[in-house]
């Protein structure tokens, strides 16, 4: 008997948009609203898959770009796909690789990240830090690239990004689309619209794996018009749920302003995921908008950097201060780290730069995330938010 697959809503709030659904996935059920944690080449650093299980996580995004050229996706579907060569028994995302090559592209014309400089792709930045051209190239038909690897020039088709995500076993991934910059003019935001939808259209076209779902990505920039025309025009299209991508404003009041231009577009009945967000204080705004689902390499590349998820701010446990700190990070959290180590301990790491530092920071992050989902699910069932 075949799964089903798909999206369902089984609780809707009377307060706001906030709903609670269920994706049904070929690996598993996803419930939502739900943070995935990018797991960029099908690890979380520092964690075992058994440790973010004990989390709480039971689905992981995975990045395109970064697989296809190491290992590459054709050795890992020899190998029988993501789920056997990691061994994860449950969904995997991924995303269409349009990311990277924006950081290679505008991101070096304009020296910036997705967001300005939030979460911008780190090993990539290198790269750029090295070159004063762009390493990327936009055409009508796709994108030349560079590999940040090895110096080698490869070309990324809507085709040929479904193509990587299928041979991968992904079991939901996203449409090729261009990530613009957010200092970039209405003029070209507009004629990277019609590529973009141009490239979704080519992306329906090539999925081949009926058990694939496939998200269309909304873009249009900071512009009202643009981003309402990309709207109807994706969710005119055959995709199981949408993605909105970047760029998304300068702080969290111009995020939600295009978040809401979307949601009052696309259609009540498929899921919607916020693509490369997900700090914790950006997550109940959103669901109340009536976001599905979120992505975000902030908890594991905060912890990674010496700062803790603590209520709604972040403990920089690299300064001395914390030496002389007896408490945990959060006395309320009932992670492995807070119930076992202090903060003083953490710093101490830190500041003798062991490996375990980055560890036990990295779970208390993801676990603060989870809960905080959590905390927001609830809120939803007794209509609090």
């Amino acid at each position: 008997m075949a799964k089903k697959l798909g999206f369902e809503i089984i609780k809707k709030s009377k307060k706001s948009k906030a709903r609670i659904g269920i994706i049904h996935t070929a690996s598993g059920d996803i419930e939502t609203p739900v943070f995935f944690p990018v797991a960029t080449k099908g690890v979380i650093k520092t964690l075992t898959n058994q440790e973010v299980l004990d989390i709480g996580f039971k689905a992981l995004l995975m990045n395109t770009y970064h697989l296809y050229l190491k290992p590459t996706d054709k050795f890992i579907k020899k190998q029988g796909g993501l789920h056997k060569f990691l061994n994860w028994n449950y969904p995997i995302i991924t995303d269409s690789g349009g990311f990277q090559v924006f950081s290679l592209g505008l991101g070096i014309e304009h020296n910036i990240g997705k967001y300005a400089n939030w979460f911008a792709d780190p090993e990539i930045e290198i790269k750029k830090q090295n070159s004063n051209k762009k390493l990327a190239k936009i055409y009508s038909w796709g994108v030349e690239f560079q590999s940040h690897l090895d110096g080698s020039w490869h070309k990324l088709t809507p085709q040929k990004s479904i193509e990587i995500q299928e041979n991968l076993d992904s079991d939901l991934g996203f449409a090729l689309d261009e990530c613009t910059s957010p200092f970039s003019d209405y003029d070209y935001t507009k004629e990277s619209l019609i590529r973009t939808h141009n490239w979704a259209i080519q992306s329906l076209k090539s999925k081949t794996r009926k058990d694939f779902l496939l998200f269309g990505v909304v873009q249009g920039g900071l512009w009202k018009d643009l981003r309402t025309e990309s709207a109807k025009f994706i969710s005119s299209l055959d995709f199981n749920g949408y993605g909105i991508g970047g760029p998304v404003g300068k702080d969290q009041e111009e995020m939600l302003k295009i978040a809401q231009w979307v949601l009052e577009v696309l259609p009540e009945e498929k899921p919607k995921h916020m693509l490369g967000i997900g700090h914790p204080t950006d997550l109940e705004p959103l669901v109340k908008l009536g976001i599905d689902s979120f992505d975000c390499v902030a908890p594991a590349r905060y912890a990674r950097h010496g700062y803790a998820f603590y209520k709604n701010k972040k403990l920089d446990l690299n300064k001395s201060i914390y030496l002389n700190d007896h408490l945990p990070i959060d006395k309320n959290c009932n992670c492995y780290t807070c119930q076992n180590f202090s903060r003083q301990y953490l710093c101490y790491l830190f500041k003798i730069s062991e490996f375990l530092a980055m560890r036990l920071l990295t779970i208390h992050n993801l676990f603060h995330t989870f809960q905080k989902i959590q905390e927001i699910k609830n809120k939803i069932r007794k209509d609090l938010i």
